[in-house]
């Protein structure tokens, strides 16, 4: 007796797509990748190329640029950065497939990606990270306690489509998290990026490796996290991962010396390179504005101009 093998769209060619692209394919899901202009054409021509052990490889990958409304799939991924998030729901929403799942920051709600998708919304959020260089996917990969992919229902009910969802992940061996609150895991977590991530620029200009090292860049990052998390907690936005409360309760000292750790690292030097630091800022940017949108609607009214 044959197995059902689902359809699996990925939309967004970037490193997160690229990597769920990878693990899927390799576990026997039909899958395709839909990606545009130089990306489209690098991956029709080279395969889905990788470092991995120190030695490129390649996977073919079935990629698509455009999207016809009567191509069903039993889920689509869409792995965009937040800031292209909305363009990317749109040009979805005339598609029949009936679970759309939104793998990205979130630092507002979710009443205009419903207003464009309906109940098809599933949020989620990725569990990987990197870059691509040259057409090639550099992966990060990070303890499995902290790059698990987390979803779940906006309404914390484990429904058929979430077990579904998580049989696909157990079945590519990637680790997962089913969340009640998703809302809660997003905004949090967009606040943790808007503070790691205030590095990056400093009155529109890309700050140099010594500058970031800093212990005034770390002082930054700190009370800028501390600030964003009073703030939600006042919203009524729960903590999650409840280890950022942590942050609340710790000394700025001790903050301070984990992030000049962290400000030294080659992650932190790979975000720096001007193509993730040019995306990164626009949706930081975007994260923020959301989110002082979604403080003003909860009369939450704190001193926001720590960056």
């Amino acid at each position: 007796m044959s197995v059902k093998q689902e359809r699996i769209l990925i939309f967004g060619a970037g490193v997160i797509g690229s990597m769920y692209a990878i693990k899927l394919i390799e576990a026997g899901f039909d899958v395709s990748l839909f990606a545009r202009s130089n990306r489209f054409k690098s991956l029709r021509e080279n395969g889905l190329q990788y470092k991995e052990k120190g030695t490129v490889r390649s996977i073919q990958v079935n990629v698509i640029d455009t999207l016809e409304n009567d191509d069903v799939y039993d889920f689509i991924f869409v792995t965009v950065r937040y800031d292209r998030s909305e363009s990317a729901l749109l040009a979805l929403k005339d598609n029949q497939s009936k679970h759309i799942v939104t793998m990205t920051n979130n630092s507002i709600g979710f009443s205009s990606w419903l207003n464009i998708v309906g109940d098809r919304l599933l949020p989620a959020f990725p569990g990987f990270g990197g870059q691509i260089k040259d057409g090639v996917l550099y992966a990060r990969f990070m303890p499995k306690i902290i790059v698990a992919t987390v979803f779940g229902e906006m309404n914390g009910v484990v429904t058929e489509r979430i077990e579904n969802l998580a049989k696909i992940f157990k079945r590519a061996k990637l680790p997962y998290v089913i969340k009640k609150d998703m809302q809660a895991y997003l905004i949090t977590h967009s606040v943790a990026d808007i503070a790691l991530l205030s590095f990056l620029h400093s009155e529109n200009k890309v700050i140099d490796k010594k500058t970031v090292r800093t212990r005034k860049t770390a002082r930054q990052i700190t009370v800028t996290l501390k600030t964003y998390l009073r703030a939600i907690q006042k919203a009524g936005v729960s903590i999650d991962p409840p280890m950022l409360r942590m942050a609340l309760i710790f000394p700025n000292i001790f903050l301070d010396l984990f992030f000049m750790a962290w400000l030294r690292t080659k992650m932190v030097s790979d975000m720096m390179l001007p193509d993730f630091a040019n995306s990164a800022t626009n949706e930081i940017v975007q994260l923020k504005n959301d989110l002082m949108k979604f403080l003003s609607q909860h009369d939450i009214k704190s001193d926001m101009h720590v960056q």
